[in-house]
């Protein structure tokens, strides 16, 4: 299976004409830059607002929008060298591919802490603000990064266990599949996946229908409105869920596909990668921050303020 991974990746790159290859880096790169401008401007607005500093929602959003811009920006620069520079000296390619993987573990984890920080907000309001403090919402995104590095760290460790030492010194097609390939690492890839997964499906399932009970229960109207906005949020990180795990699909898309359409190979797995890697991350700021009516106030009065100072300046 890897074999014909490998295969499968390294014809789709070299079939690619001059004049192919240029306009789908430059679609690429413009669509990252365009995505980490609008997430810019969320985390510009949270850092120069302090108002959401004492927040716990708005910390662990803008956590998981700066964890989506890193991710997208290593996910382009490996795009960008398969083109550019297809040979990467493996340690260089086993740092970026450790970030990356990071980043992308990072993503389940940190919807699964808003769903809970939204039910308690909701399931236990007298207690939210002792149970849900600053410091400690500092403390669960250094327990999510920390999680989320576990997995690509044992990638490492495996090959180097396996490879010789030499390998770290040697250049590589920068591809996970090609520098993970040992039977060990695909065996941790499937056991990580359904770990992690399940247990954020579970609590974001769990945080729903609770939020849902409550909300059903609820006697006064400002409550029950209230349980009503936690539980549509709930069911948005769901959907940003299902959105980042369609990254998990492209290799089996480009498998299932290809055969059927060889002539068109090197545009099956640009548009794969297209709407599994690069548009989920563009949906997922307007989904949620373009939402909250606060954000986009501050956003508003921030970049607005700017402007008319430049022009009268």
């Amino acid at each position: 299976l890897i074999k014909c991974i490998f295969e499968m990746v390294y014809c789709v790159q070299i079939q690619d004409t001059y004049q192919q290859a240029v306009i789908k880096n430059i679609v690429i790169v413009s669509l990252c830059l365009v995505i980490n401008c609008i997430n810019g401007m969320l985390v510009v607005t949270f850092f120069h607002n302090t108002v959401f500093h004492s927040d716990p929602r708005y910390i662990l959003y803008i956590n998981l929008v700066i964890n989506d811009i890193l991710m997208i920006c290593i996910s382009v620069t490996l795009y960008v060298l398969t083109y550019t520079l297809p040979n990467v000296n493996v340690s260089v390619c086993c740092t970026l591919l450790v970030l990356g993987s990071t980043t992308h573990m990072n993503t389940p984890l940190i919807l699964a802490g808003m769903a809970i920080e939204r039910y308690i907000a909701i399931g236990k309001p007298l207690r939210h603000s002792q149970i849900c403090t600053v410091n400690r919402t500092y403390i669960l995104i250094c327990l999510i990064w920390t999680v989320g590095a576990v997995p690509p760290i044992v990638d490492i460790i495996i090959i180097a266990a396996v490879k010789p030492i030499y390998f770290f010194n040697s250049v590589i097609y920068c591809q996970p599949v090609i520098v993970y390939n040992t039977k060990y690492n695909v065996q941790k890839t499937i056991a990580t996946l359904c770990l992690y997964m399940s247990v954020v499906w579970i609590t974001i399932i769990y945080t729903y229908f609770r939020v849902l009970f409550i909300a059903r229960i609820a006697s006064s109207g400002y409550h029950q409105t209230s349980a009503k906005k936690a539980r549509n949020t709930i069911l948005l990180h769901g959907v940003q869920l299902l959105l980042c795990m369609l990254s998990y699909v492209a290799p089996v898309l480009d498998m299932v596909l290809i055969p059927f359409f060889p002539d068109q190979r090197t545009l099956i797995s640009f548009i794969n990668y297209l709407l599994t890697n690069i548009i989920p991350r563009l949906l997922s700021p307007l989904i949620y921050g373009i939402r909250d009516q606060k954000f986009v106030r501050y956003i508003k009065g921030y970049f607005s303020c700017k402007v008319v100072v430049k022009v009268t300046h």
